[in-house]
């Protein structure tokens, strides 16, 4: 005998569901306007376009903004064609076997690694072994390989979601698969791939662990990358955890949420408009 009819269940589960939906808005919103109500007055033109004074106490963060900048910029140019390519070829160049189960797996395996290790292997094979240093190159190679795995994963997944009969119509055509893999499977994967590039530059801009074992902790413009670099991520923690300037690391992390902000509305617009253009 049913206790409650299909009608009310059906209630239940899309009020818990909003419910859940309403709160993880709430909590996003009530990060944000803390952190910027708390930054927002400390951001002036000297803050964002000079250099750090007496550890931090004072000047600004223009040094960090452009580490920020250059971090994620050098680990996605290592990391994106290795990950789009390993994708394209587990999907449209072999078959489902051991090979891509273990290739999956590792990819799985690697990318719940904790970023403290991945700091860590940086640190002794890059900045040790290899004798680069604390430097921008050391620290953009460590983040490469810990942003590889999301991309190779939301990749495939992207490329899985075009519909099959896009490739036959192609091969129809005449195409060969490479030229259907760059014309048709690509564009059409573009949004997922998109979506996994920004989820590697946020965790880019954000991660601190990996970043203070390979780039360090320098408060000066790199003029190589060979020079040691600080990130905004990195220079916040610093703040923070010395008690250096609380209204200096809420100044930063505002800074940083809006960067963000502006980063993923400014990508998802490029994107739609591809897109828009292509339909």
């Amino acid at each position: 005998m049913r206790l409650v009819s299909p009608k009310w269940t059906q209630r239940i589960a899309v009020g818990v569901l909003g419910a859940a939906t309403l709160a993880t808005l709430l909590i996003l919103l009530f990060i944000i306007v803390f952190v910027l109500e708390k930054g927002l007055r400390t951001i002036c033109w000297n803050f964002l376009f000079t250099d750090p004074q007496d550890m931090g106490r004072a000047g600004g963060i223009f040094p960090t903004l452009i580490g920020t900048l250059l971090l994620p910029l050098l680990a996605l140019a290592v990391a994106l064609p290795l990950g789009v390519g390993t994708a394209v070829y587990l999907t449209e160049y072999t078959r489902e076997g051991r090979l891509t189960r273990i290739i999956r797996f590792g990819t799985d395996c690697l990318a719940g690694i904790p970023s403290i290790i991945f700091g860590l292997f940086g640190f002794i094979f890059f900045v040790t072994i290899l004798k680069m240093g604390w430097c921008l190159l050391a620290g953009g190679l460590t983040l490469a390989i810990m942003i590889l795995p999301t991309i190779i994963r939301t990749t495939e997944e992207a490329i899985r979601a075009v519909p099959y009969s896009y490739r036959e119509v192609s091969f129809s055509l005449g195409a060969t698969r490479w030229a259907t893999v760059v014309k048709v499977v690509l564009p059409n994967a573009l949004p997922g791939i998109v979506t996994g590039v920004m989820l590697s530059i946020g965790r880019c801009i954000g991660e601190t662990a990996a970043v203070i074992f390979t780039a360090g902790q320098a408060l000066h413009l790199p003029h190589s990358v060979f020079d040691s670099v600080r990130t905004m991520s990195v220079h916040f923690y610093i703040l923070a955890r010395e008690g250096i300037s609380a209204k200096n690391a809420y100044g930063t992390a505002a800074v940083l949420i809006i960067s963000i902000l502006l980063l993923n509305v400014t990508t998802y617009w490029l994107m739609h408009r591809f897109i828009g253009r292509r339909t």
